[in-house]
């Protein structure tokens, strides 16, 4: 068929492909053609493909929209002009010239044209003393999640995000045009649209332990929910009712509306940590904003009941707990049985039975921890036997979570004895706060979004320059959940916004001297109602008046400077006190590290000419751990930073690998070189706890993205 039509070919190709890729259950939408993304500000070269910008004063619809690629660049006297080209229709040979000076065009990346990017630094603050810092990235998400796949692929704690809510108001664009509520295809869009973020987004959490937030209204909460079932089967998920505005959103015969949704996707062994409050109602003592004391603590089941606690998948989880039949009593913990061995193969001492890490519905699941640990649990009584079943003579088994038992050493605990079995006892010190499970309804005055969202903006930067933005505290409960156990958690938010995420982890860390780390994707999308008026004084993208106003350099970084350093733009103290959980004056600031980035896209010349390690050099430290010293700029032979070495010159391996040696931070070594065998002899040499990573020479080949296979 391809040989004598191959036009036909092509078409059945590509119908046969539809057909296979359709679903025949679950979520079914039109995955549409990927998004392109203009590029204002970049530089004109030869090769790119651009798009024609309007004439000052009109919107983008007055000129055509089709991409043109760029055959050269001539320089006159009115300055840079491009010669463009572009096929007259895509089943046709016959190519259209034409030309354009190159302040009359931006650049277009689409799906799957090569990038190389890059980090240029743009300010930062330090009064964090030694802890990692925070970093914020201006660009489209797309491509940031693409490259942090290099920096951060599973590692990521957790990640929240607040996607557009494809209200079907102006919120949002695609392919950059806005999405309104008369477009048929708006929802799956939307959807398309997120699904490629989610499954960039999966790669970057922990897959043994990590947890995904995603809030949402009643648009689009009922697609959301079974697109993440579809890209996370593996994982729990459950949702959230949290009440945002109590007075309600009133709408003509409907119920007015007080709440949104939040959803967590709880990966491999991600759970939450109890807390202070039930979440139901306000959590403060009457006239106060400080938390209630609440009622006890209890042990949390053994055995692991997540999708992915097979058996099968961790068989070394997989053993008897031998109670006596009559007393329930524990007679000894045994070994692991082999793979594909039945539980009857177990010889049991008479008058005893075997409890298994069986579900309800029979499958074999596993413990959560091995053999040798449960008996340590049991003799230090932090794993107990429950109630036990008189027709079976089996007892479920739980233990102390890692908060619990940090909350004894802690001193909010105190072991009070021991019971007959030898498992603890606890009781709450004297004057320390109570915990519980946060309830799956929230109704908390500390979520109103205009009361601690908007006004609190307003207060650190003087004035109001973002509608719509989260409560502060609404965002640090849903972290507090998932992160209170972990201190040195890295937090990802790829749809940023204002800024509130990174906020709300120094929050976190200011209540228990915590170094968690927030990254922080926003790009500089100016507002469809900013848009009107720049383009009424004759602005458009690209001008330092437009990209002034833009999300990130108008709020973002501003609001999180403001944030850490207790000053608002302008210079003034911040007024107010923060309230709830920690109270202070938000002038105090907060003693973090921060840095701003924004991605740049590299000539594919000067990745040839190896002429770009400045550019990846803040690539390489976000690996490293984004703490500490940076090397900015390549050497003759290496370089060492805090916690993380470069390998420019192979003929200085061994200077290199003794200040590695010496350098008790370092986690991270790279090592530029394009042989094989000479890369392998250098990481035989690397102490133990250095991770080896290679660089080629040509360094942007390294991070090259969008190519279709992230």
């Amino acid at each position: 068929m391809e040989q004598k039509d191959r036009a036909l070919a092509d078409d059945l190709r590509d119908h046969i492909k539809a057909l296979t890729e359709r679903r025949a259950f679950g979520l079914n939408f039109e995955r549409h053609t990927p998004e392109t993304v203009e590029l204002p500000g970049r530089p004109i070269r030869k090769g790119d493909k651009v798009r024609f910008l309007a004439p000052r004063g009109q919107g983008p619809k007055a000129v055509d929209q089709r991409l043109w690629r760029v055959l050269s660049i001539s320089r006159t006297d009115d300055g840079r002009v491009a010669s463009l080209a572009r096929r007259v229709s895509p089943d046709s040979d016959e190519v259209e010239t034409t030309s354009r000076a190159c302040g009359d065009l931006i650049v277009v990346a689409e799906f799957r044209d090569p990038i190389y990017p890059g980090l240029v630094s743009t300010g930062k603050i330090e009064r964090g003393g030694d802890k990692p810092f925070h970093t914020v990235i201006n660009s489209e998400n797309f491509h940031a999640l693409q490259t942090l796949l290099y920096t951060h692929e599973g590692k990521i704690d957790a990640i929240y995000i607040d996607p557009p809510y494809n209200t079907g108001a102006r919120d949002w664009k695609y392919n950059n045009d806005y999405v309104d509520g008369e477009d048929i295809y708006r929802h799956s869009k939307w959807l398309a649209f997120v699904e490629r973020r989610l499954k960039l987004a999966k790669r970057l959490l922990k897959p043994h332990d990590s947890v995904l937030i995603v809030t949402i209204d009643e648009k689009e909460y009922l697609r959301l929910g079974l697109l993440l079932e579809q890209t996370f089967p593996e994982a729990d998920i459950q949702m959230v009712s949290s009440v945002i505005n109590r007075a309600g959103s009133s709408r003509a015969g409907r119920f007015a509306r007080v709440d949104e949704y939040v959803f967590y996707v709880f990966i491999g062994d991600g759970r939450i940590s109890p807390w202070v409050s039930t979440m139901l109602d306000d959590a403060t003592d009457e006239g106060t904003s400080k938390p209630k004391t609440m009622p006890t603590v209890w042990f949390t089941a053994m055995r692991r009941g997540t999708a992915s606690a097979e058996r099968r998948a961790r068989p070394a989880l997989f053993y008897p707990v031998i109670l006596n039949r009559e007393s329930g009593a524990l007679v000894r913990v045994g070994d692991p049985i082999p793979k594909d061995a039945p539980q009857s193969e177990v010889v049991l001492e008479p008058g005893t039975v075997a409890v298994w890490p069986i579900a309800s519905d029979g499958r074999e699941q596993t413990w959560r921890f091995s053999a040798t640990k449960m008996r340590e649990y049991f003799a230090a009584g932090t794993a107990r036997l429950g109630k036990r079943d008189p027709e079976t003579g089996l007892r479920p088994i739980t233990y102390l979570q890692p908060g619990t038992l940090a909350n004894i050493t802690n001193g909010t605990f105190v072991v009070t004895g021991r019971s007959l079995e030898g498992s603890l006892e606890l009781a709450l010190a004297d004057g320390a706060k109570k915990v519980v499970t946060p309830r799956s309804v929230w109704s908390q005055t500390s979520h109103f979004a205009r009361d601690h969202g908007s006004h609190l903006i307003k207060s650190l930067l003087g004035e109001k320059r973002f509608d719509f933005p989260k409560s502060l505290y609404a965002v640090e409960d849903s972290l507090r959940f998932i992160v209170a156990d972990k201190p040195d958690a890295v937090i990802l938010d790829f749809f940023a916004g204002s800024g509130t995420t990174a906020h709300a982890v120094m929050r976190l860390n200011e209540q228990d001297s915590g170094r968690r780390q927030s990254i922080s994707v926003t790009n500089n999308e100016v507002g469809a109602e900013e848009q009107a008026s720049l383009r009424a004084r004759g602005l458009r993208p690209g001008d330092a008046d437009w990209e002034a106003l833009g999300i990130c350099d108008y709020v973002t970084k501003p609001r999180i400077r403001a944030a850490v350093t207790g000053l608002t733009p302008s210079g003034e103290p911040v007024k107010g006190d923060y309230k709830f959980t920690s109270e202070f004056p938000m002038a105090d600031g907060f003693e973090e590290n921060v840095e701003f980035f924004t991605m740049t896209y590299e000539a594919p010349r000067s990745v040839a000419h190896h002429r770009s390690f400045e550019a990846v050099a803040p690539i390489l430290w976000l690996r490293g751990g984004a703490e500490g010293t940076r090397i900015d700029k390549a050497t003759d032979d290496f370089a060492v930073a805090d916690t993380y070495g470069v390998l420019f010159d192979l003929d200085a391996s061994h200077a290199f690998l003794d200040a590695l040696a010496a350098a008790e931070r370092v986690r991270v070594a790279f090592i530029v070189t394009d042989d094989d065998r000479a890369f392998q002899m250098v990481c035989s040499e690397l102490p133990p706890h250095v991770e080896p990573v290679r660089l080629y020479e040509s360094y942007l080949t390294n991070f090259k993205i969008n190519t279709g296979r992230e």
